[in-house]
């Protein structure tokens, strides 16, 4: 199920990253013709964030939640030495390492003002930004253009929610959180998007 809806997410960026690139316009039928417009940063990054949280929520609550409700199999941290699912943020971790080893250019992962694992601080001061105002605005996600070395990229920080008991669990009991009072559905960091733009 996991390889599958990890398949299924790469498969649809894929599509997204060409109509961003103008790869499914059709071409004009006559020279005069003016060409299709392409999909902006902000609607690409739009529809990615719409496949990634489908992807999570479907994989929460019909696998995780499904197989320890039943006692079948349940999510840990350390899922690869222990045979067991991995937990909701480390599938869009995994799943976020698989879209950037495609050659697209985009990269999705987690941000957190309070990260158990420290690779999740923001990177830069316009991630932490992002944070500090998704905190009191969550429903708009944060963007602008940043710039790594010569490269200029789009980014896109959407709010992310505790949505799951798991969620919650996992970071109020872990010995390396530093936040231990989430609830369900407050904003434990953000989704950030990023896409490369010429």
């Amino acid at each position: 199920m996991t390889k599958i809806t990890t398949f299924t997410l790469w498969g649809c960026l894929a599509l997204f990253g060409m109509f961003a690139t103008g790869a499914l316009s059709a071409p004009p039928k006559n020279k005069d013709e003016t060409p299709p417009p392409l999909l902006s940063p902000e609607k690409v990054a739009d529809y990615i964030h719409a496949i990634i949280e489908a992807d999570r929520k479907f994989y929460t609550a019909q696998v995780v939640n499904r197989m320890q409700e039943r006692g079948i199999v349940k999510a840990t941290e350390h899922w690869e030495n222990e045979g067991t699912l991995p937990l909701p943020a480390q599938f869009l971790k995994h799943s976020g390492q698989v879209v950037a080893e495609n050659g697209s250019g985009i990269r999705y992962r987690l941000i957190s003002l309070w990260p158990i694992n420290q690779q999740n601080s923001p990177a830069t001061p316009f991630e932490r930004k992002a944070l500090e105002t998704l905190a009191d605005n969550p429903a708009e996600p944060y963007r602008g253009i940043v710039t790594s070395g010569k490269k200029r990229y789009f980014q896109a920080i959407y709010a992310d929610r505790a949505v799951s008991a798991a969620c919650v669990s996992c970071h109020n009991q872990h010995p390396l959180s530093p936040k231990r009072d989430f609830r369900m559905s407050d904003i434990m960091g953000g989704i950030a998007i990023t896409i490369p733009v010429e």
